[in-house]
């Protein structure tokens, strides 16, 4: 008899793995929906999925916060049942041979900031904020016709979360020292290598560190060698002291170093100025002249790939070789509005049960206008990076290979959310395309779409196999 789960959900395969728990795909028996199920032997020395679940319930309902769909025992087993979402964001930057552009981290930056201002608001620290922590996702954008579906960034594993103020009178968690660390050394603050008490400060200093890994390719304490895990923390606190943030941002623009003068800045009670770090990030994405159009990196490698695997008739980018290892890169400015419209007309082909919402034919004569400049201001991350290690290279092999279309998923969410230049706003802005898609404007009817929409949600949620 097949396992079962609350009697109510089908155990499938094991699909990745926690913090504190494996994780299994699961279904919805009657409905046939899928899910994530996540695992906890009841025995473990130190159960953690009943408390996780707890959080989970009160964050419900936020923007980026998956379902919970049932908690409860099952024979050995501590059992969470919850939405099923797409790869995580350490998943992707692998498959973009780990180095992201600009426009990709500032659209990543603007949620990522949004979910962690989320989550205090709810009296929590996160305090394990890393790239495998945020998944990508669907969400529903709500507006006055229909819910149209976007691609949005997830929270998740709150496993080693903390309450850090009473809910009620706010008052705050004292001050401490001595603290061991608790997290994920590479990402972990300054004041967490110190041994002090977690605050708010300290989650946000450990998202300055993720942005600047993606941008960078690497942190300048990663690598070290020691003989065990007391001792590499140690080396990795002292080559974090060491670096000081002019070194860690050097090339990159000054905003990256803003960020971490005014998150060290803080003190231990301080509220952040969330509204003051989403500001200068948005402020120098609009000064790049990027446009929030949603065309991540991951999206243009996806294409790329979709076109080597297609019928040598069809159109490759300039730089395509009957030797490529890897899709080619397309540069700056070559990629034409004709490829995209191909890509999109793969893209409303290949559409899984769940997406008719969007609207793929004005999506595709979106394309016609398609705005080249937003696209060939994005770098293309397919160029030779000598930091990618073979590890790195070997998990983006597996994942292009793939890319036939066989893993198709639904990912269901209730989050909803606007943008209007990357901002999370209320449901009276609408956005939809002109001749320059990739802007946003208010329409009469309140009817949101964005240009590539469909395409830009296939092209990731296909990618690899969700973890939650």
């Amino acid at each position: 008899m097949e396992p079962r789960v609350g009697n109510k959900f089908r155990l499938g395969r094991k699909i990745g793995s926690g913090s504190f728990g494996e994780i299994y795909l699961g279904t919805n028996i009657q409905t046939n929906e899928e899910v994530a199920i996540k695992l906890e032997n009841i025995k473990t020395k130190h159960p953690q999925l009943l408390y996780e679940s707890k959080l989970y319930r009160i964050l419900q309902g936020g923007t980026g916060i998956p379902n919970v769909r049932w908690f409860g025992v099952e024979g050995d087993y501590n059992v969470l049942v919850m939405d099923l979402l797409g790869p995580s964001l350490e998943d992707l930057f692998n498959f973009c041979s780990r180095k992201l552009s600009l426009k990709t981290v500032l659209m990543l930056a603007d949620q990522m900031i949004n979910r962690v201002e989320f989550v205090h608001t709810k009296s929590f620290l996160h305090r394990d904020i890393k790239p495998d922590n945020f998944l990508m996702g669907l969400g529903r954008r709500a507006n006055q016709v229909s819910d149209l579906l976007t691609l949005q960034v997830y929270i998740i594993d709150f496993g080693l979360a903390k309450k850090y103020r009473d809910s009620s009178t706010h008052q705050h968690i004292p001050y401490r020292e001595n603290k061991n660390l608790t997290g994920t050394a590479r990402y972990a603050s300054m004041n967490t290598h110190l041994g002090i008490e977690q605050s708010r400060r300290d989650d946000l200093e450990s998202l300055g560190y993720v942005l600047m890994y993606f941008i960078r390719g690497s942190l300048p304490w990663q690598g070290l060698k020691a003989g065990n895990k007391k001792q590499k923390y140690e080396k990795i606190s002292e080559k974090k002291v060491s670096t000081s943030i002019e070194s860690l941002c050097r090339g990159y623009p000054t905003e990256f170093a803003s960020y971490f003068h005014y998150c060290r800045s803080l003190r231990f009670e301080d509220k952040p100025d969330y509204a003051y770090l989403k500001r200068i990030f948005r402020e120098l994405f609009i000064r790049e002249g990027f446009q929030f159009d949603y065309v991540f990196d991951w999206t243009i490698l996806k294409y790329q790939q979709s076109q080597m695997a297609a019928p040598p008739s069809r159109v490759l980018g300039p730089s395509a070789g009957p030797s490529s290892g890897i899709p080619p890169a397309i540069p700056n400015g070559d990629l034409r509005p004709d490829l995209v419209r191909n890509a999109l007309n793969a893209a409303e082909d290949m559409r899984p049960p769940g997406l008719s919402a969007v609207d793929c034919s004005h999506t595709r004569a979106s394309a016609q206008g398609l705005n080249r400049e937003s696209l060939s201001k994005q770098k293309s991350p397919v160029a030779n990076d000598s930091t990618v290690s073979k590890d790195a290279t070997a998990a983006s092999s597996n994942i292009l290979g793939r890319s036939g279309g066989s893993f198709k998923r639904s990912v269901i969410s209730s989050g909803r959310e606007t943008f209007n230049l990357g901002k999370e706003s209320d449901a009276t802005n609408s956005r939809t395309t002109d001749a320059s898609p990739g802007t946003m404007q208010k329409t009469s009817s309140g009817q949101r779409s964005s240009p590539l929409a469909s395409w830009q949600l296939e092209c990731t949620m296909e990618l690899i196999p969700s973890k939650l």
